[in-house]
């Protein structure tokens, strides 16, 4: 009954991905490719830990 009001930490760790890939593009859009990158491979290690955890 009580894990009804438990937080969901892949649901904020998602959010914060979807951030990252959203700085990302726009960084590719105003053509700073080395940010683009930095944020792209930060994403992808978010994108890691998010695989890892437990559904």
């Amino acid at each position: 009954m009580f894990s009804l009001f438990k937080r969901n930490p892949k649901k904020k760790l998602r959010k914060e991905y979807d951030a990252l890939l959203e700085k990302a593009m726009f960084a590719q859009r105003n053509g700073d490719i080395r940010t683009y990158s930095m944020l792209t491979a930060e994403a992808q290690s978010l994108w890691a830990k998010i695989e890892k955890l437990p559904d």
